[in-house]
């Protein structure tokens, strides 16, 4: 039987049209899920692969007694979960390698669960939220001004915004990463690890004590950086600490103790946080040059010569 062309081609657009009502139904299938500091139930079902969008790169940790039972995979903003067998609620934890926050799952497995993929939300309400990603079309001027308005929000709402001046903030978060646990580390956000070019001893520093004073770590947001220093008393003596003496140009030093005991005492060392206003190594005094002697020089090579 032949199909007249008009027909097969209403036939053909209704096909189209059905094809992208299925598709745009399978990714409006996103569970939405808001992050508001209460582990996430994340059910999976066996054998079937969960996806979850957090949007974030993210690092994942889970207990030994997943081994063998859970398979993950995180790539791209996007974690993968599959269950080889059925688990009690286990919880997992995800980790933005760029703020440090830490984002809580309690994951069960099951026959039966669902495999639908989730995306995290953080803000707003989750019955507002576009899973697509992508902004409606206009036409006209009014989707030249949606636009320009859309990227003025987008510039205001990565502008980020502290609970506490930016040093404050810079040294409470190298203090937690240090001494607390992961848990209790407040997100900062843009915050990263900063390379902070310094001489593994600083003697510049606070040249009137006999501290020894090393780089533990460095992190930066913007312009700003904070850098944590181990400071060791090498003295019999007990050294009140000072932030008045220190060497270099700084915008805020704490210390974790105000005093340090004499050396071999469980209290000889503590750690200070500087903060800066550029790149550490141009905040500090620099290390002065060792120069070496062109005569004794030779000596030793002589001496080294014979001694072959």
């Amino acid at each position: 039987m032949k199909v007249k062309p008009s027909i097969a081609r209403r036939l053909f657009q209704y096909g189209l049209l059905a094809l992208s009502i299925t598709s745009s139904l399978h990714v409006a299938a996103d569970e939405l899920i808001k992050w508001e500091r209460i582990p996430l139930q994340i059910p999976l079902k066996v054998g079937q692969e969960r996806v979850i969008f957090a949007d974030k790169n993210v690092r994942v940790g889970f207990p030994p007694a997943l081994n063998d039972k859970l398979r993950v995979q995180s790539t791209g903003g996007a974690v993968y979960l599959k269950a080889d067998s059925a688990f009690p609620q286990t919880r997992l934890q995800l980790q933005d390698l760029e703020s440090g926050e830490i984002i809580l799952l309690d994951v069960t497995a099951s026959p039966n669960g669902p495999t639908e993929p989730i995306r995290l939300v953080y803000s707003g309400d989750v019955t507002t939220v576009d899973n697509s990603d992508r902004p409606a079309k206009s036409s006209g001027r009014s989707s030249s001004s949606s636009t320009a308005e859309t990227k003025s929000d987008a510039k205001e709402s990565k502008a980020p915004r502290y609970n506490a001046p930016l040093p404050v903030v810079l040294t409470r978060f190298a203090a937690q990463t240090l001494y607390g646990p992961l848990r209790a580390v407040e997100p900062v956000s843009g915050i990263h690890p900063v390379n902070p070019r310094l001489s593994g001893k600083i003697t510049t520093l606070y040249p009137s004590e006999p501290l020894d004073i090393t780089t533990l770590s460095a992190w930066g947001v913007g312009s700003r950086s904070v850098v944590a220093l181990r400071v060791r008393n090498t003295s019999s003596r007990k050294i009140v600490l000072d932030p008045r003496i220190l060497q270099g140009q700084f915008v805020s030093a704490t210390f974790q103790h105000r005093w340090v005991g004499p050396v071999g005492t469980p209290e000889d060392t503590t750690t200070l946080y500087l903060v800066t206003d550029n790149r550490p190594e141009l905040a500090f005094v620099a290390e002065p040059v060792v120069k070496v002697n062109p005569t004794a020089a030779k000596a030793s090579k002589k001496e080294r010569g014979h001694a072959n």
